[in-house]
């Protein structure tokens, strides 16, 4: 294993500008802590690369990680350079460089799925992924325009969700349409029916649109079934859009847990 303890060496500074970027598709990026290292080698086998704290080496999670990956393909790094790559103040000692899936789009979708219409916050993104993963989803489409899905921040608020879930990035919702096999279903304020009054679908492409303009019009115009969740309007207007995923997926997994009831 390299080591390297020079902010100047072009491995770091490489590394260092990395951790910046916002995830684009198809490019590089740094998972950062152990759990995601984890969840990567569990799903996807040895990283492309692998650094790690010099000073952790001996812990015994870090040193797991070490032996999954190949010698050759690890750097230890001081950990005042550490540091500089870690997403968070008080880093874990360990990242993953890895190049995440490029999934190419089903012909078909015949299961449960979410459709991000433009949600921008990458905190939301990174919730929704996860709620969706907790859920049962198992496949979920990003709209242009949508946070990227493997950026730092969708990573960490994510919690490892990246890797139950087939992820495709880019899409054009409208083109997708065409290929569902089941009903699409949007959150909507006015001409909704009521989350609690009747029975879900089993089985939809739910839609949760952006934070301020919600789902956009083409698409609630093609919804076959228009959902809006009952609170106190008085207080707030609407509710955040992670929430109001939250609560929908689960009163539907709910009913199928129990039969409609």
């Amino acid at each position: 294993m390299k080591h390297i303890s020079s902010r100047d060496n072009p491995a770091v500074k490489a590394l260092v500008k990395l951790a910046g970027t916002a995830g684009k598709r198809g490019a590089p990026v740094l998972l950062d802590g152990v759990h995601l290292c984890q969840a990567w080698l569990q799903h996807h086998g040895a990283p492309d690369q692998a650094i790690f704290d010099v000073e952790r080496l001996s812990q015994p999670d870090i040193a797991a990680l070490a032996a999954a990956v190949p010698d050759r393909d690890c750097l230890a790094l001081d950990a005042r350079l550490m540091q500089s790559l870690a997403a968070v103040e008080s880093g874990q000692g360990v990242a993953f460089l890895v190049t995440p899936p490029v999934l190419d789009l089903p012909d078909a979708v015949d299961e449960n799925c979410v459709l991000f219409d433009r949600i921008q916050d990458p905190g939301n993104v990174g919730t929704l992924l996860r709620t969706c993963a907790a859920a049962g989803v198992k496949r979920v489409f990003l709209a242009t325009g949508t946070a990227a899905a493997w950026s730092p921040k969708v990573l960490r608020s994510g919690q490892g969700a990246h890797f139950a879930l087939a992820i495709h990035e880019h899409v054009d919702l409208a083109a997708l349409l065409p290929k569902l096999n089941v009903p699409l279903v949007a959150t909507a304020l006015d001409g909704a029916q009521d989350l609690y009054a009747g029975r879900l679908p089993e089985r939809c492409a739910w839609v949760f649109g952006h934070e301020g303009q919600g789902v956009a019009g083409a698409l609630l115009a093609a919804a076959r079934l228009k959902i809006c969740i009952p609170h106190d309007m008085a207080a707030v207007e609407s509710l955040n859009v992670g929430a109001a995923a939250a609560i929908c997926l689960f009163e539907q997994r709910r009913q199928s847990l129990s039969g409609g009831r």
